[in-house]
């Protein structure tokens, strides 16, 4: 059975890595080969012929999963349309500085012929008129303008689109100011009674610590109701560093926490009252307490899918405790992974899947050792040794592969924080959201304030990194993993060792003498570029800024960064002071060490860039072709001082412009219209109106045109007109918003251009 569904697995992660969905006759060929053992072949040939039968199996389930979710879609005709629905607030909304977010269950489509998902996530911005304060459970009439689940694709970076198909979001937008009307106070279903329970303890938290006062009753919130929005930004660094993050959103641990706790104070109290336990064991009202306190808490933590893994693997272990056999851990742990993927085939797709399944196998892997671990102190403390060993070192290829990270300090950081959360400030807030008293939350806080003096402090020790190492090496570590856990006195356990050090130390990618590496991210409306050389980083733009609390620095370039290997930035440029282009300053250079600063802003420490400015890294010539010295003294615009950068790998060359206008395109024509001869051009200000003139076309005469564009942006850039001056060029036109992240080659013998949504394509993408 265990090999069955691991079988089953494989055949669901399989299906996430495909481009295009296959087509239903899958699922005829995943019955006939479970049919097969079944017709008298060998018991080796029946056997291999059921693990590839539950592998199509569970390849064909995540397919039909998908087509459901797919089919449910707004139509391209639709996007960017007012439609107006009727609907309730199904989620816990979520407050920023220009409104609020929340997700929307569609129940009517009022606009003819429109069609609209059935849950959407909507913004309602602050205009003109107030935005009203909203609660789940709430119908309301509102006209919105959707457009269909779209995020940046980025190598390294966070997948927007998957998550919002795992969560059934099939579109997104923003409340029309059109009249709204709130049809119903509260619609009475279980869900939405869950969401408004959640509400109702995160407004009793703000109301009893004011968070102006009490600065983290965010983490408090986060560990109730599993409001991860009201743990402040800046806070998630020290637990990145520190490796407990899992620590401050509600886990797999809190759950099992809960769940156990509640089982043995209902176990107890059973066994002290006769009646009771003469009428049914004690042990097992126990566990339909944990099993019922798991279910409560997982729902008041909004069901994220943390919660949901560690309930279906409680839920098993009842079953099999109550079915009166003795079940194997591993056979439960089976059972659960079978029960996760066929509530949520996605799963796969996320870290917390990898790292909470990895290390529950680990300490199974390893129960032998910690059996009789508990006669004394010395026997506890080897096995709560053992277990952190084992965690660690299970959870070091997955962190790598995905955050390309880990925490040094963080078995000093988890040896602390793990019991004093779970068992200390959790159930206090928990008591607090039942009982909502200042003493609970106060004292809750306080230690809370403890706790976070201490990781802060362990926030400033190193941090161990490296490139995203392939999958083929994270594979042969997890080997080496298992290897390292055997018991003691195994030989050749040393090798274990060797197998992993690649995945925690792969090289960087080797870009030969002369040759440069240029990466457009896609970063939505605004430019953000890294350029690489053999043995130096130029930063063009660190992005726009999208919030008070995120930009594009702290969400896009930093972690792309991070998943090349690059922990110094050699030069920043940045080209002007808008917020589409230096938004993500700050985060950056908090981020990583910065050597020098170029650009166009004097408010900035650093030198400003001018015409005439000429370096040469590795054989690769770097050139600044604008503004003049003059300009910054005659200049009203801050476009127009927009620093231009010309990269020359030997013959072949490529122009990055930032935000210049036509009129600043005329001065540089006039200036040496000859030298912006390029092979690959970066267009002007997004494709604007009031750039890339004819001229300014026909003298760079690029091959390969790049747009650095939103999607679907409210400025409407690339305007067709300019779309149409590039396309009559004949040249190759390549878009963020459409091809993701734009990778460029340039070197001696040649150039190469690619788009990481082509490199990595997936059936979500564009649907």
């Amino acid at each position: 059975m265990r090999s069955a569904i691991l079988a089953f697995a494989f055949g669901v992660l399989l299906l996430q890595t495909c481009a295009e969905l296959p087509s239903p006759g899958i699922w005829l060929l995943g019955g006939a080969l479970l049919c097969l053992p079944r017709c008298g072949l060998k018991q080796h040939w029946a056997s291999g012929l059921a693990l590839l039968g539950c592998l199509v199996l569970g390849f064909s389930w995540a397919a039909w999963r998908a087509e459901l979710r797919l089919a449910d879609e707004l139509a391209k005709d639709w996007e960017g349309r007012d439609v107006q629905v009727i609907g309730v607030i199904a989620g816990l909304p979520q407050d920023f500085e220009r409104g609020t977010r929340f997700e929307f269950a569609v129940e009517q489509v009022l606009t003819a012929e429109a069609v609209v998902p059935r849950r959407i996530q909507l913004a309602w911005y602050r205009g003109k008129r107030e935005v009203p304060i909203v609660e789940p459970g709430e119908r309301w009439r509102l006209t919105v303008r959707l457009k269909r689940p779209h995020g940046a694709a980025n190598p390294g970076g966070f997948d927007y689109e998957v998550w919002l198909l795992e969560r059934g979001i099939r579109a997104t937008g923003y409340v029309r100011p059109e009249p709204a009307e709130k049809l119903a106070a509260f619609v009475w279903r279980p869900a939405y009674v869950v969401e408004h329970l959640r509400a109702t303890v995160r407004h009793n938290f703000l109301r009893v610590l004011p968070s102006g006062d009490w600065p983290w009753v965010g983490i408090l919130t986060a560990l109730a109701v599993g409001d991860q929005q009201a743990v402040q930004g800046e806070l998630w660094r020290v637990f990145n560093r520190t490796g407990t993050t899992h620590l401050m959103s509600i886990s797999g641990l809190h759950v099992t926490m809960v769940a156990g706790l509640l089982g043995w104070l209902v176990s107890a109290f059973w066994r002290r009252v006769p009646l009771l336990a003469m009428r049914y064991p004690a042990q097992r009202a126990g566990l339909l307490a944990a099993a019922l306190a798991a279910l409560f808490y997982a729902l008041l933590a909004g069901f994220g899918v943390p919660a949901q893994r560690t309930l279906y693997m409680l839920l098993v272990a009842v079953a099999a405790m109550f079915s009166g056999r003795i079940v194997a851990p591993s056979r439960i742990l089976a059972l659960a992974l079978l029960a996760v993927l066929a509530a949520d085939s996605w799963a796969v797709l996320a870290a917390g899947f990898w790292l909470s399944f990895g290390a529950v196998g680990a300490l199974l892997y390893i129960g032998s050792a910690l059996v009789g671990s508990s006669r004394g102190w010395r026997q506890r403390l080897h096995g709560w040794g053992l277990v952190q060993w084992a965690a660690t070192l299970a959870s070091l290829p997955v962190l790598m592969l995905v955050f390309q990270q880990f925490s040094l300090v963080s078995p000093l950081a988890n040896a602390l924080a793990v019991p004093v959360i779970s068992f200390i400030i959790t159930p206090l807030a928990l008591l607090g959201a039942l009982l909502p008293w200042w003493p609970i939350l106060g004292l809750a806080h306080g230690i809370l304030d403890w706790l976070m003096h201490f990781l802060v402090w362990c926030a400033g020790w190193p941090v161990w990194q490296a490139p995203a190492p392939p999958v083929w090496v994270v594979v042969l570590a997890g080997l080496g993993v298992a290897l390292c856990l055997l018991p003691r006195g195994v030989p050749g356990k040393w090798l274990g060792l060797l197998l992993i050090l690649p995945a925690v130390a792969w090289p960087p990618e080797t870009i030969p003498a002369g040759e440069a590496r240029v990466d457009v991210l896609d970063v939505g409306q605004g430019q953000a570029v890294v350029i690489r050389t053999q043995q130096h980083v130029l930063i063009y733009d660190p992005g726009p800024l999208y919030s008070a609390d995120s930009d594009a620095g702290q969400r896009v370039v930093v972690p792309f960064l991070r998943w090349l290997g690059v922990d110094r930035i050699n030069t920043l440029v940045v080209t002007h002071g808008d917020s589409d282009h230096a938004g993500g300053l700050a985060s950056l250079q908090a981020a990583l060490p910065v050597d020098q600063v170029l650009s166009s802003m004097r408010e900035l420490d650093g030198e400003l860039c001018a015409a005439g400015q000429r370096w040469v890294w590795d054989g690769v010539e770097f050139s600044i072709l604008h503004p003049a010295p003059s300009a910054y003294a005659e200049a009203s615009k801050r476009n127009a001082l927009s620093c231009v950068l010309l990269l020359a790998a030997g013959e072949h060359r490529m122009l990055l412009t930032a935000d210049i206008e036509a009129a600043d395109e005329t001065v540089m024509l006039a200036r040496d219209a000859a030298g912006l001869k390029a092979e690959v051009l970066l267009v002007p200000h997004h494709g604007a109106k009031g750039s890339s003139t004819p001229a300014f076309i026909a003298a760079v005469d690029a091959s390969e045109v790049l747009f650095s564009v939103g999607y679907r942006n409210r400025f409407g850039h690339p305007r067709p007109e300019i779309v149409e001056r590039y396309v009559s060029t004949a040249a190759r036109l390549w878009r963020t918003d459409l091809d993701g992240a734009l990778r460029v080659a340039l070197s001696p013998s040649g150039l190469a251009v690619t788009g990481w949504r082509h490199e990595r394509s997936r059936y979500w993408h564009g649907r």
